[in-house]
Formats: structure tokens, C-alpha cells, sequence
């Protein structure tokens, strides 16, 4: 069940530049949180902003969930200025997250920017399921951009990365990379990642005969299914194309249900 709590900042550091990773003590939201899921972030005790800021669980620990967010706007902007030991409200977890098959021998994470944020506790949810690491594919557009390396491998993952300039790793994206790793019907994949190269993610995943989870972004007010700012095209076989509310029917979403031939993605990430 969603809670809406105060919560205790524990740390709030730079993770690359731009970038930083938010702790705060949540004992209620950490026991209930799945990967995939989100909350909702109060960024200020005031009306401006009004509105919360969605975030992904990077993390899910025992007593605490952790956030990674990309300072862009006046509402990451304030969440980077709070400092350890402040309160922050958190309305969570909110959202349907992703589904672990342990009977798949071959589980493949893609990454593309900030759309990483959800796959370091989805990367411990496969560990544990599967009492393997899942390999784990990172794109950015340069070296100093990439996030989260160290953390996949910390838990053991096969780590492959890739950037526009060649800075590190495979010059390109990390669609190309997947497509290299060779994806079969006994692979599962999970993307988060800008729109484009999840469109290819999926893709590659359907040429492949491969299963294929993706975890969308939309601009949300609420996150609870009631403004329908979220709504994104999607398709199923016995009902047609239907729009369906990213912030309660998803985030996460089969990847053969979304209409990518749609315009009514809310942004790139």
C-alpha cells in the first residue's frame, strides 16, 4: 500500500556530474517497494513547485530507499540543495513494477542515461531470484556521464558500456551493444532508457523471440491514475489500441503492448 510519510534524509551526494543520489530512512516504504516501482518526491514545504516529483527506486534497502535523479528543474534543483537530516515527504511506492521469471536462464539489463536509475534493485531483485547476476548493458553520451558501473559491478553483473563519442566502452548506443550480446527466446530483457533506443530495445527483443519488460517515463501530477497526464498508446490483442496511465497501469509495461509508432510520449530521457 502506498504510504505518505516524512522521511529523514540520510545523504544526498553527487553521483556524476549533474547527477546525485538521494538516501532517505524509510523503513515502511523499504518493505513494501518493488523494483520498478516509484514514489512521489515533495520538493518543497511550500506552493512552489506545487506539484511532487516522480522518482524510481534505485535502491531498496532494509531500513532505507535510495533515488537517483538528474538536476534539470526548479524541483531537482531544490531536492539538491537538501542536505542529511532534513525531512522530505515521500508518497510511495506507487506504480507496477517489474516481473522476474527465474525459469529464464539469461537475464539482460539496458540502460540508457538516467533511465538507469531503476535497475540497481532490480539488478539485486534477478541476483537473488535467480542466484545469478544479470549481465547489464549502459549507454551514455560520454564517459563522465555514465552512472551506476561500480554499483553493477559490486554485485557481481557483467557490465558492458557504451557512449555517442567512444569515450569508454563501445562507440554507439547501447541497443547496438545488445544486439551484439545476442538475445534468444530464453533471454529476458529490461529497458529504461531515452524513447528511441527503447523502441530498438524492443525491437531487438521481438527479432530475437526474446521476452522484453520496459519501464516508461511520462510527466505525471499525481501518481495515483487520477489527472491522466501519463497516458501513453498502447496495444493488446483482444482489445485494440487503448491508452493506459503510466504512473498506475506501469511504469513498467510489456514491451509488445506499447504503441511505439505513437507521438504521445511525454519525453525523451
Amino acid at each position: 500500500m502506498p504510504y505518505v510519510l516524512d522521511c529523514e534524509i540520510a545523504a544526498n551526494d553527487e553521483a556524476a556530474p549533474a547527477h546525485r543520489r538521494m538516501r532517505v530512512c524509510a523503513p515502511q516504504i523499504a518493505r513494501e517497494a518493488q523494483p520498478g516501482q516509484f514514489a512521489m518526491l515533495q520538493t518543497a514545504d511550500g506552493y512552489a513547485p506545487f506539484l511532487r516529483r516522480p522518482m524510481s527506486f534505485e535502491r531498496v534497502l532494509p531500513e532505507a530507499v535510495a533515488f537517483l535523479y538528474k538536476v534539470e528543474g526548479e524541483g531537482t534543483r531544490l531536492l539538491a540543495a537538501m542536505r542529511p537530516g532534513q525531512t522530505i515527504s515521500v508518497h510511495g511506492p506507487l506504480g507496477k513494477g517489474f516481473s522476474i521469471d527465474s525459469t529464464i536462464s539469461r537475464h539482460i539489463l539496458v540502460a540508457g542515461g538516467i533511465g538507469v536509475a531503476p535497475l540497481p534493485a532490480l539488478a539485486d531483485a534477478v541476483t537473488r531470484a535467480c542466484r545469478r547476476p544479470p549481465d547489464v548493458v549502459i549507454g551514455a553520451r560520454t564517459k563522465r556521464f555514465l552512472l551506476c558501473g561500480d554499483v553493477f559491478r559490486s554485485m557481481g553483473c557483467e557490465v558492458y558500456l557504451a557512449t555517442d563519442d567512444g569515450s569508454v566502452g563501445e562507440k554507439g548506443v547501447a541497443s547496438h551493444v545488445l544486439e551484439r550480446l545476442a538475445p534468444n527466446p530464453d533471454t529476458q530483457i529490461y529497458a529504461c532508457s531515452p524513447m528511441p533506443m527503447m523502441r530498438a530495445t524492443a525491437q531487438i527483443a521481438a527479432r530475437s523471440g526474446a521476452a522484453c519488460q520496459v519501464s516508461l517515463e511520462a510527466q505525471m501530477a499525481c501518481g495515483d491514475g487520477a489527472c491522466l497526464g501519463c497516458v501513453v498508446e498502447s496495444i493488446f490483442e483482444n482489445e485494440g489500441e487503448k491508452m493506459v496511465r503510466v504512473c498506475t497501469d506501469g511504469p513498467v509495461f510489456d514491451a509488445q503492448h506499447i504503441d511505439w509508432n505513437a507521438h504521445n510520449f511525454a519525453y525523451d530521457r
